[in-house]
């Protein structure tokens, strides 16, 4: 089941625009990174020096007469501003006692200490103490001294009467001073004092747009910009008013307003926008529409006034918006919530700003969107943007300018045509050709070669196609020849369909979620007929018939071919028209007006007609697959034998085996110059997990 080239937003960096930045190597710390450091450890080392160690543990006056009476203090020491006795024990005593165990590592003391309120009458306490151990120790032996014992009883007391004014005034006044300056500093970056200060907390309300000019360094220029010449025609008329705007008000003429560049993801509507802050020659502010966007209330509207306050004192001046669906999207569509919507206000603050009663003489706006169908009308009326600028996918010719551009900077072998990678690429966008580029570079790197070959833009074009190569999955005998059948099914299909695109290639080997692969060279067409729809439908359902024809069973594998073949009737049915029993009507709504639409656009009689015409012309292209099939049965059967055997063939290997193309007039030419090469379609078979998920 051939798939189409899937579209990819590749959008890489974190600003679209150049910076005139220096570029270091080594990233430069902060300086207020380094005073916040600087100021944790200063308090980290107060704490530690205010706790002191292990501290002094406070007891009770019946704990120090126990340790009086067993002779274990060494001595006392009265400190007078706090009114505290701090008991010093001896060594031995911390040591040979247990019940010192907690505090026996504070060697130097003191252990413990009492609260006294009173000195005079502590004293005499401690005398009393010291009174009745030595009687108890002259009752127990009479054989002592009287002098003797008391001394043994008797230890010094110090006082201390220092007030330490200076140490306890540093140790108030510099954590206060410290809690200062972090305050100080904290104001200053939210100020915006420090790094980042445009996104300060006292500067949330202002734009975040970023100017650049002639000066910023190195920008993008129109000659960068290959491909796209509808839109660069347009957009460089809007430079030349910007340089020359006397050529254009000398006959009354007036600038639009506005540009808004549309098209799909990776065209090069970015690219554009680079490329005119490149030219104008005038200050340019650029951001993305989701920088309106805050948490807070008022915030983006707020932004939109200051954006455009700085771009009318610097007029003229182009603004430009980036994905400016983000606060565009039409009002009174959000039906979750009926209570005033913030993005809403600020879309109503940019209506204002672009075409109110206040003029905007030379600033104009650009932006860019690949939404455009659920823009408010209001926005994209005359007046606010006068000129919408399609950007499509590239041509031929314009894919050619494009390689051209990529690959500058590339070392190219001699076999490298960048008209045949071309060719080969149709239905990629800007973004696409210069990822094939990068991609071919890495290749060529990986193995070691002095040049990029043309091998390895082939290889890059399989690689983001189709995945990664999974040379590592094990199939069992049947599965690989399912897969072989279901493929040549494919294959054979598409050779024999006038409309069917040319066939390029076919391989079992499994890219990213894909068992097999069909690749095929589709043709370039702005208008497709019913009978083209119907070869390509035909040509999809090629696998699974093949799996019928010649198994009589059917499998989980053509999961994406059935996908895209119900896709593709549901259209020709409900949206081209093409059924003559529904009749010339279309349901499709361009406009985008329906987004929130809770029943269908026609009834349920019609509901039911619609799936009866679908399931008829579904099965109709599935019966002429099958017919298709058994008429070339032998054909198939070899086909798929040679694809088991050496994994990829090619087209000259399928005309070898089908004979010449029957339609061989409507194959591009560039197809059979090289067969190892496909663009467009990946057949992916989807297991039974890969479903579940």
């Amino acid at each position: 089941m051939p798939i189409n080239n899937p579209q990819r937003n590749n959008r890489g960096g974190n600003s679209p625009f150049g910076s005139g930045q220096n570029k270091d190597s080594k990233r430069k710390i902060p300086v207020v990174t380094i005073i916040y450091a600087l100021l944790g450890i200063a308090l980290i080392t107060y704490w530690m020096y205010a706790a002191g160690g292990v501290q002094a543990v406070e007891t009770d006056d019946m704990s120090f007469k126990h340790m009086v009476q067993n002779k274990e203090i060494d001595h006392l020491e009265y400190v007078r501003k706090d009114d505290r006795i701090n008991v010093f024990l001896k060594k031995e005593a911390l040591q040979g006692n247990p019940a010192y165990e907690k505090i026996k590592e504070n060697v130097n003391g003191p252990q413990y200490y009492l609260t006294v309120t009173d000195l005079q009458v502590f004293n005499e306490n401690l005398k009393d103490v010291k009174a009745q151990a030595v009687q108890e120790d002259l009752a127990s032996d009479s054989t002592l001294n009287v002098n003797e014992v008391a001394r043994e009883y008797d230890f010094p007391t110090k006082q201390d009467n220092s007030k330490s004014w200076g140490v306890d005034l540093v140790f108030w006044i510099l954590p206060l001073a410290m809690l200062l300056l972090l305050f100080y500093f904290s104001t200053r970056l939210m100020r915006g004092g420090g790094p980042g200060g445009g996104s300060s907390i006292f500067n949330i309300g202002k734009s975040r747009a970023q100017e650049f000019d002639e000066k910023s360094g190195q920008l993008v220029t129109f000659k960068d910009v290959a491909g796209l010449e509808g839109a660069k025609f347009e957009i460089e008329e809007v430079v030349d008013f910007l340089k020359n705007p006397q050529k254009y008000t000398v006959l009354g003429g007036k600038i639009p307003k506005g540009v808004l560049l549309v098209g799909p993801p990776g065209t090069g509507k970015t690219l554009l926008a680079k490329a005119v802050a490149g030219e104008a020659k005038v200050p340019f502010f650029s951001l993305s529409g989701s920088d309106f966007v805050e948490m807070f209330v008022g915030v983006g509207a707020s932004r939109v006034r200051d954006l455009f306050k700085t771009a009318k004192e610097k007029a003229p001046c182009i603004i430009f918006i980036d994905e400016i669906d983000a606060i565009g999207r039409a009002r009174g569509k959000n039906a979750m919530s009926s209570v005033n919507d913030e993005r809403e206000s600020t879309l109503n603050q940019l209506l204002t700003e672009m075409d109110g009663f206040s003029t905007n003489a030379g600033v104009i706006i650009m932006a860019a969107t690949n939404r455009a169908d659920i823009l408010d009308r209001a926005l994209l009326r005359a007046g606010r943007f006068d000129r919408q600028i399609t950007v499509e996918l590239p041509n031929l010719n314009e894919r050619r300018g494009i390689f051209g551009v990529h690959v500058r900077n590339l070392k190219l072998g001699p076999d490298v045509d960048l008209e045949f990678f071309a060719k080969q690429t149709p239905g990629f966008s800007g973004a696409d050709i210069a990822n094939v580029c990068n991609e071919a570079a890495l290749i060529a790197a990986r193995n070691n070669k002095p040049h990029i070959e043309k091998a390895d833009f082939l290889a890059a074009v399989d690689r983001i196609i189709g995945g990664l190569e999974r040379r590592g999955s094990v199939f069992t005998p049947e599965e690989k020849r399912a897969i072989a059948y279901h493929e040549s099914g494919h294959a054979c299909v598409s050779w024999l369909l006038r409309y069917a695109s040319p066939l390029v290639k076919v391989t079992i080997v499994p890219r990213g979620k894909a068992l097999g692969a069909a690749w095929y060279l589709p043709e370039e067409r702005q208008l497709t007929t019913y009978d083209q729809l119907l070869d390509e439908m035909t040509a999809l359902l090629g696998g699974r018939a093949a799996e019928d024809v010649v198994f009589g069973q059917l499998s989980t594998g053509a999961l994406n071919d059935l996908e895209r073949v119900s896709k593709q009737a549901y259209a020709m049915v409900v949206y081209y028209g093409l059924d003559k029993k529904i009749g010339n009507i279309s349901y499709y709504d361009s406009t985008g007006q329906q987004e929130y639409g809770l029943t269908k656009p026609y009834s349920e009689a019609t509901a039911r007609e619609i799936d009866e015409q679908v399931h008829t012309l579904i099965e109709s292209c599935y019966q002429r697959a099958k017919d298709i099939l058994s008429t070339h049965k032998n054909q198939l059967d070899e086909l798929a034998s040679l694809l088991i055997e050496r994994e990829v063939i090619f087209t000259e290997d399928v005309e070898r085996i089908l004979g010449p193309r029957p339609f061989q007039k409507d194959a591009p030419s560039e197809a059979q110059d090289e067969p190892s090469i496909p663009d467009g379609n990946a057949d992916i078979i989807v297991t039974e997990s890969d479903k579940n998920e």
